[in-house]
């Protein structure tokens, strides 16, 4: 932006919560960050609010989706409060419990919405499972893991598409739900028949009974490990969450909140933080079926022009498309930007650029810009810990402490760890106990495995800085600590927009690699060709070449040193495997599995010269 752009005021929005801390420095070298504001009450159970707004705000819609594509269909709050008490009566009458619990196979839709609302209502834990790892993989793994480890007595799918995930993965005692249709040979029920239930005792007792400790969901972690761990998520933590985001986005008090959001309800911050918000504020969810790539954001688009949404939350490649969509769609613009307050990304950093656009196209829109908030969390705290709602954030800053949170910075070689404590965090995996006890340290902190280092030693109101994953850094040879987060956020913003991401290699070698992950359909964009194009056709192309090559070049000429000096620049003609569990369906790479399942690869990146056609060296 320019200087002029740049000084405009922001849109108003009003925020709390985490703008001040205090940091109390103990003797062994760790410190104690905590937020300045109390966490203030909080209701015990989720399913409070619920039976809240259906009395205070009946006829509110709270989610809506397109039916087959054209108008929206919308249930207001008194409408799914009598679908929670109906299926609720359902599941209890097929016997879920904790032990038994409900899964749910497919992808965010109004049918997916009451079922939790149901099992929520009733104290019957749920599992949203992602719906990759019934439709994408083939050896159904992941899928085959969770249902093991969590033994579900009924399963729910929207269609038939997931006979061949059921057929391979539920044993033939457990209830199988479809929203419609039906799966040859398996016998199965309707969701409208657990719609039609008629409520009886039963479920005004199974309510009665819940309370803050009461299990919730088990909800699965998906980047660090090959096997998901399921997260024990409890009516306290969710609650307490939920307070805490009400503090610091205060503006959510002033209005309710209007999602337009695609983010999926098996990753905690689709299912945890965006749902629980709208529910929690007594907001609307209009269910996106759009997705942030190339062909999928045209359904986004379509429902941003028609919507205004007051907050809007993606993932950084999410806004990236929307705001390069804005460059050339004024209708787009100035719908998205009517009613908003602030934007919030999570799962990744997001690129300076895309953050000077976005700010850019609020001062076309408004003349003033909007705020980008954003923070640290995970599966294992609901998600929230630390929050950045200020108008000095940048890329990379995390803020502090949401109020009730109590931060533990703790010395980690040349690095620092961040550890938390709260109503929000987790008691534990669900039927793990080793891992739940390796979680914690010895004052009941959570081990996040994060690093952060101050923004400014000397002004702690400017907050944390992410500072990348301790267990993804390593050494080279010659001793020289390589910081990986940093390095990887540095060259996917200069591979722009043919880098997907990278994977750093050069652990006891001499010299710092990567592998790269291209975006494919603009690499072939670039080279105009066809979008289907085959991967080796494109990424051989002279264009794309020699895209690379300037990459490589700059990526050399930039280091500093042999820690952040690139020397080898790989392409991957194959796509990441979600089987091997190299990705998640949020499309963020697993560096450790990708050097596992890869290490041939690597292997040959550190070979004498030879002529490999998908290896880039710079010109030094």
């Amino acid at each position: 932006m320019s200087g002029a752009a740049a000084a405009l005021p922001f849109v108003p929005a009003r925020v709390g919560g985490c703008t001040a801390a205090t940091l109390t420095q103990r003797p062994d070298g760790s410190a104690i960050l905590q937020s300045t504001e109390p966490l203030a009450d909080y209701p015990q159970r989720l399913s409070d609010r619920l039976q809240h707004w259906a009395e205070q705000a009946p006829q509110r819609c709270f989610v809506a989706r397109r039916q087959d594509g054209g108008d929206w269909r919308r249930i207001n709050y008194a409408e799914m409060l009598q679908r929670a008490q109906a299926i609720g009566q359902a599941l209890l009458d097929a016997g879920l419990s904790l032990q038994r619990p409900l899964a749910i196979l497919s992808d965010n839709d109004l049918e997916h919405a009451s079922l939790m609302m149901a099992a929520i209502w009733v104290g019957v834990p749920f599992i949203s499972v992602s719906p990759a790892y019934s439709l994408l993989s083939t050896d159904h793994g992941k899928l085959r893991h969770i249902l093991g480890n969590t033994t579900p007595g009924m399963v729910y799918a929207a269609n038939p598409s997931f006979a061949q995930a059921i057929a391979a993965t539920v044993d033939s005692d457990v209830v199988v739900v479809l929203g419609q249709g039906q799966i040859a040979g398996r016998a199965s029920r309707s969701f409208d028949s657990l719609l039609a239930t008629p409520p009886g005792a039963a479920v005004a007792a199974a309510h009665a009974a819940t309370n803050a400790d009461t299990v919730v969901k088990f909800l699965f972690t998906s980047g660090s490990t090959l096997q998901p761990k399921g997260v024990v998520t409890t009516h306290r933590m969710l609650c307490a969450n939920q307070q805490m985001l009400r503090q610091c986005m205060a503006f959510m008090a002033d209005e309710p909140p209007l999602l337009v959001d695609w983010l999926p309800w098996s990753h905690t911050f689709g299912g945890n933080h965006n749902f629980g918000l709208v529910l929690y504020n007594g907001g609307t969810l209009y269910i996106d079926d759009g997705k942030p790539t190339p062909r999928g954001i045209a359904e986004t688009i379509r429902n941003l022009r028609e919507l205004s949404p007051t907050v809007y939350f993606n993932v950084p490649k999410g806004l990236e498309e929307v705001a390069n969509a804005m460059d050339t769609d004024p209708l787009l613009r100035d719908s998205l930007f009517k009613r908003l307050k602030a934007f919030m990304f999570a799962a990744a950093g997001l690129s300076q650029a895309v953050w000077d656009k976005l700010d850019a196209h609020g001062v076309a829109a408004r003349g003033q810009r909007v705020r980008i908030l954003t923070g640290l969390g995970m599966t294992e705290t609901a998600p929230s810990c630390t929050f950045v709602v200020g108008t000095h954030a940048r890329s990379g800053y995390i803020g502090l402490p949401c109020p009730g949170v109590e931060v533990k910075l703790v010395p980690a070689g040349d690095k620092t760890e961040i550890r938390f404590r709260g109503p929000n965090v987790m008691p534990g995996y669900w039927r793990a106990p080793q891992q739940s006890a390796a979680a914690f340290d010895d004052e009941g902190f959570y081990c996040s495995g994060d690093a952060v280092r101050r923004v400014d030693p000397d002004d702690l109101s400017l907050g944390l800085l992410f500072d990348g994953r301790i267990a993804e850094d390593f050494k080279l040879s010659t001793g020289t600590f390589v910081s990986v987060g940093p390095l990887r956020a540095r060259v996917i913003a200069a591979g722009d927009p043919c880098v997907q991401d990278v994977v750093v290699t050069g652990l006891n070698r001499d010299e710092v690699g990567v592998m790269v992950f291209t975006r494919l359909a603009d690499c072939a964009r670039l080279a105009a060709l066809a979008g289907d194009a085959p991967a080796a056709e494109v990424l051989q192309h002279p264009a794309v070449r020699a895209f690379f090559q300037r990459l490589a070049d700059r990526l050399w000429a930039e280091g500093t040193g042999s820690a952040n000096r690139i020397a080898k620049l790989q392409l991957l003609v194959d796509p990441p495997s979600i089987d091997q569990g190299e990705i998640t369906d949020k499309s963020s790479i697993n560096q450790r599995a990708v050097l596992k399942h890869r290490a041939a690869i690597v292997e040959s990146m550190y070979q004498a010269p030879q002529a490999d056609p998908w290896l880039i060296r710079p010109r030094r």
